[in-house]
């Protein structure tokens, strides 16, 4: 999960038998009472479901859909969409997180972490 600007706020390494849609609740609930001023969640089609009511449930988030349109052919920019597909490119800059060379998803999540920390360090630093 991501803020507006692309900022890392959570993440969760899973295994691929795990559905995203069901691993976005661990990631939401890890995040009810840490970002208090969190309104509003865009998602893309994957999360719909049982994920809607979870957010207003226990986080009172509102999660709104965002949906390609089925007339378009070809790459679309989704808005709000494009935001954490911009995250993923910075995450997979970093050698290791090119590819998949962990062995432990905590070992997974350790490394994007670190990743977004020298991401920071890098905007912090005066040029």
């Amino acid at each position: 999960m991501v803020d507006k600007f692309g900022l890392l706020l959570s993440v969760m390494v899973h295994a691929a038998s795990l559905q995203d849609r069901v691993a976005a609740k661990f990631v939401l609930w890890n995040l009810i009472g840490v970002f208090t001023r969190l309104a509003v969640i865009f998602a893309d089609g994957g999360y719909t479901g049982t994920l809607i009511e979870f957010a207003k449930r226990w986080g009172g988030w509102v999660v709104q859909i965002v949906k390609r349109s089925d007339d378009v052919s070809g790459f679309v920019v989704l808005p709000k969409r494009w935001i954490v597909e911009r995250t993923f490119a910075w995450i997979g800059r970093c050698r290791r997180n090119s590819k998949d060379y962990e062995q432990l998803p905590d070992s997974g999540e350790s490394m994007v972490y670190i990743a977004m920390i020298c991401l920071m360090l890098r905007r912090l630093k005066p040029a």
